[in-house]
């Protein structure tokens, strides 16, 4: 975890020193709500790993911009991105083996999934370092307005995951609720960490379209509205009995940089 975290924070120092040389760099902050879900990938899917839906979180970093030309530049984050994903009603958990020893003592197969009305929900959060090339267009009297879009990779680091189960409910054989097994209703409150479960790195694909109004003197205040996704190529999972998934997110950023002449600043340092 230390070593990967240090990679891709001297990844993101490597490719901020490439770009200082640019006679403008913005430098600001960012902040708004993530819409994350898990997609079922691979051959291993099961009930386990499908129906999920989308749930929310925050989303928020730094962010550096550096300018090449009028339309052309770099963007490279720092963010914390809420991923994971929720489920509500009738859905699939594995077969305790207290129940399974039980149901053979019954004379029957125990099946390796049973079924329950309860809420689960995935809470994962990543520290990603996204890092784009972007195009925009300046418009409106005076250029105080800017339209962009942007895509490019990112490289996340697994913070926290979390799956929360709450709900009571009776168990069945199956997911339509139609043979329920001979037991009362029971609680399925509990908090699991399985941060251990899955894997510490991700890779993906970053994307987002913006609308900026730039104001002051010299246009070098930018306050920005944005909307976005992301989606990672690795599953999540180490191993495969729960099925393989991967994170994605649609985003909703608001967001405000101050655009630095760096080739100014350089003859204010010499006098």
């Amino acid at each position: 975890m230390k070593i990967r975290l240090s990679i891709a924070l001297l990844l993101v120092f490597i490719t901020g020193a490439a770009t200082t040389g640019q006679a403008q760099v913005e430098y600001g902050v960012f902040g708004g709500i993530s819409i994350p879900n898990l997609s079922a990938s691979g051959s291993e899917n099961n009930p386990l790993n499908t129906g999920y839906s989308s749930r929310l979180g925050p989303d928020f970093g730094i962010i550096s911009e550096s300018h090449f030309t009028k339309r052309f530049s770099m963007e490279s984050r720092i963010e914390y991105s809420a991923q994971g994903g929720k489920k509500d009603g009738m859905q699939a958990f594995p077969t305790p083996a207290v129940v399974a020893g039980y149901l053979e003592s019954q004379g029957m197969e125990a099946p390796t999934y049973l079924y329950a009305n309860f809420k689960s929900e995935a809470r994962l959060s990543y520290l990603r370092f996204p890092f784009l090339a972007k195009l925009g267009w300046d418009f409106g009297n005076g250029g105080h307005f800017r339209f962009s879009v942007g895509a490019g990779p990112f490289l996340g680091i697994l913070l926290s995951a979390k799956q929360v189960v709450s709900g009571n409910s009776k168990a069945y054989f199956d997911p339509g609720g139609q043979q329920a097994l001979p037991f009362g209703a029971q609680s399925f409150d509990s908090t699991n960490n399985i941060r251990d479960q899955l894997h510490k790195a991700n890779f993906g694909v970053d994307g987002n379209i913006g609308l900026a109004y730039l104001f002051g003197k010299g246009l070098v205040n930018k306050i920005f509205l944005e909307a976005g996704g992301n989606y990672g190529f690795i599953n999540i999972q180490k191993g495969s009995e729960n099925g393989k998934n991967n994170t994605g997110a649609a985003t909703v950023l608001l967001g405000y940089t101050y655009r630095f002449n760096l080739e100014d600043f350089r003859k204010k340092m010499r006098m």
